[in-house]
Formats: structure tokens, sequence, C-alpha cells
């Protein structure tokens, strides 16, 4: 064993272990606290802030009390907890999302347990759930991808997740798109491990948040007609629950799909409901790359279809599909790029491949990696300054980390194109059919 090597262990725990303190230390001590600062300025209302809230409320008065969730009556109490207050129009300070009940009314379902609990009970019980399915997707993803590591290396990954700035949001908000995208990788697992009905009633739960799902239940589609026989049984244990899922819905609150709908048509319309590529493209060419990106995974996927759901193409595949997702989807929110790790960790597999491919892979590789570590290294620089400078003046530098997370989801979501291109036309023929 050459000297060092018996430490290198240590240190990357010791790395990782650094970085997630920052990426926490900086949330606390200068993103909230500028926010803080920023809300009194503007005279912002400032409530609970938990994106379960709405959820919770919503959920809470369907079932307990029959009513509409998505009315406008339940969206000024939701505001009331959210916000604090209800929102004004008339002021100018005040946000202009209404945090609206804007989910399918079967997540009050999955809510049902902590109606009659106190909101800040349910909250905080919800932190650890999240926490928990979080760290679970770290071994589930390997699992899929076939990736056996030593427990430190597991370790060090699970730490970098946590101490993401995705996953640090997401936790603080309570937001849901944890939950989905644990429900995610749970159901390619149950795939990879040929239990394909419980995978069908996993990803039709995740549909909670159906713009998550789509796009690769679009691929799995095509996956399972390419060979149906086989195939098949996810795909009718997915239609039997959503069956459940509606009709139960539907007894609940009759006539419940255009209410939904017309929420949604209303929260596109009240938050800034665009994709990455949108923020990132200039008006209006936005939908442009959008549909290359698409239009590319599909290409990948369709030239995958064959492939067996225990090798390593379907794990690659579904991790291009999850990827391109985050780019094309009208919203840009930061805890939407926890989709991105099965990607990541493929990349990270594959770094040694990709960097001797070609020059430009090398370019390519290096500007993703800078993109990934930049946000760990301003947060820990900022948090370490906090304990030194006067917090108004790091305070003003509360954006630095955020630099880059636009444009890591599509280096990530190019690369892994690249990389299905290469290995879909170079190891996967398409087999007779026949």
């Amino acid at each position: 064993m050459r000297p060092g090597i018996a430490h290198k262990p240590f240190w990357l725990v010791l790395a990782a272990l650094l970085g997630a303190a920052g990426v926490w230390l900086y949330a606390q001590r200068v993103l909230v606290s500028y926010q803080i600062a920023d809300a009194a300025r503007h005279d912002r209302p400032r409530g609970n802030l938990s994106d379960l809230y709405p959820r919770w409320l919503g959920a809470r008065e369907l079932l307990l009390h029959g009513r509409d969730p998505y009315g406008p009556a339940v969206t000024r109490e939701i505001q009331q907890g959210y916000y604090g207050r209800a929102l004004d129009p008339t002021r100018p300070g005040d946000p202009t999302d209404q945090q609206g009940f804007t989910y399918p009314p079967y997540v009050a379902f999955y809510l049902a347990p902590t109606i009659h609990l106190p909101f800040e009970i349910v909250r905080r019980g919800f932190f650890w759930v999240l926490l928990g399915l979080t760290v679970a997707t770290v071994p589930l993803w390997l699992r899929v991808l076939s990736w056996q590591l030593p427990l430190w290396a597991q370790l060090t990954i699970v730490i970098l997740t946590i101490g993401s700035l995705p996953v640090m949001q997401g936790l603080k908000l309570q937001q849901m798109t944890l939950f989905v995208v644990a429900l995610l990788a749970i159901a390619i697992a149950f795939l990879v491990s040929d239990r394909p009905i419980a995978a069908g009633i996993v990803l039709a739960l995740a549909t909670i948040k159906p713009q998550l799902v789509w796009f690769l239940l679009l691929w799995l589609i095509m996956w399972t007609l390419a060979d149906w026989r086989r195939r098949y049984r996810w795909a009718a244990s997915f239609l039997l629950t959503m069956a459940v899922l509606f009709t139960a819905s539907e007894w609940v609150l009759p006539h419940w799909i255009p209410r939904f709908l017309q929420a949604v048509r209303e929260y596109r319309h009240y938050t800034d409901a665009v994709s990455v590529l949108d923020k990132l493209v200039p008006a209006p060419w936005g939908w442009l790359p959008r549909i290359l990106a698409g239009a590319a995974a599909v290409h990948v996927g369709w030239k995958n279809r064959w492939c067996a759901e225990e090798g390593p193409t379907f794990a690659a595949t579904a991790s291009l599909v999850l990827a391109v997702t985050v780019i094309i989807i009208p919203s840009y929110a930061l805890y939407n790029q926890v989709m991105l790790l099965p990607a990541l960790l493929i990349l990270v597999r594959a770094r040694h491949q990709i960097w001797i491919r070609n020059r430009l892979s090398r370019v390519v590789e290096s500007v993703v990696a800078i993109l990934l570590l930049w946000p760990w290294l301003a947060s820990l620089v900022l948090a370490g300054l906090s304990f030194f400078l006067p917090l108004e003046l790091v305070e003003r530098a509360w954006a630095v980390p955020g630099w880059t997370v636009l444009s890591l989801p599509v280096g990530v979501a190019a690369l892994a194109v690249v990389a299905g291109y290469q290995k879909s036309f170079a190891t996967d023929p398409e087999p007779d059919p026949s």
C-alpha cells in the first residue's frame, strides 16, 4: 500500500463534512439572516414558510370538513399560516405566490395520519422523514447502478448529498419533491430487482408531483412496449393504483380534475414557472433547447428500449431521463436538482473514461466539476467569514453560492446525453424483435 492511501478515506469524509457544514451554516447564518432583513425592509410577511403547510392544511380541510382545498377561502387560510397573514395585492412588497393547493387531492391520503396534530409537530416530523428518505436514496441509487462502494465512500456521498444546496433547501422548506424523488428511487430499484408490481404502485404514488414523473413514465412506456409480454406487469399495477387514487379522490372531492387543472394554470400565472433553460436562454427562445434536450433523451431512450432492467444501460437511461427532466419542466426550483443524483453518480464513476475520450470531453467534465464544487466552496467561505466580519457585509454576498445552480443541471444533462448516445450506439445494437 502506498503511503497516504490508508488516510484517503478519512480526508474525503472530513472534506465532505466540511462542505456540508459550510452549506448549512451559510444557510442559517447568511441566507436566512439576509431573507429576514430583506423582508423587514420591504414589509414582506413571513410565517412558517413551509412548503408542506399548503398541502397539510388543504388535506385537513378536505378530510375533516369537506371543504374544497382549491377554493379561495382555503387559499387565504393557507396564506395566514404560510406568510403570517393573507396577502394584500395593494401592498407592493407582498409576494405574488399565492401558495394555493396545487397538488392532486390524493396527496391528502398521504397526510391523513397528521391532520389531527399541531402543524409544528408535523413539520418537525416531516423534516426527519425527508432526511431519512434522502439518505436512503444513496444506497438505492448505488444498487440501481450496480456500483459497489466501501462504506466510507457511501458515507461520503450521503454527507455530500444532505449537505448540498438542493437538499438543504428542500429540507428547510419541507418540500415534497424530496419525498417524490425518494419514491422514484424506490420504484426504479424495484424494477431493477424484478419486482414490477411494487414498482408500478410506487410510481403511481409519486404522481402527486406529475411534472417530475411524466418524462420517466414516457420512457418506461417505450421500454415496456418493446417487450410487452414480459414487462406489462408494472404498467398494469401502475394503472390499477392510479384508478384507485382517482376514484378515492373523486369520492372525497367530486369533479376534482377541472379544479386541479385550474389551480395548476393559476399557479403558473402567479409564479415564475419557467424551466432552467428558459432562465438561461433569452426569451422567447427557451423552447428550442427544451425541445432539443427532450428529443435527444427520447432518442437515446428509444435506442435503449430493448435493454434489460438489471443491466447498466437501463440504469443509465433512467438517470439520463431524470437529469433532462430537471432542465425541461416549467420550474427552476433548486430542490428539483435532487433528481440529478443518479446521473452525477454515473458521471463520477465514468470520470476517467470521459477524461481520456477527447479534449472537448475534458473541458466539459472540468466545467461540470467546477459548477458542482462551487456551492460548497462558496458556502464554506461565507459561513467562515460570518464569524469574523459584520453580518451585514457578508449578507451582501448571499447569492454567490447560487451562481452555478442554473448551469449545473444543463452541464450534467449534456454529459449524460453524450454518454447515453455513445453507449447506446457503441454497445447496445438494436436486436431483432422477431
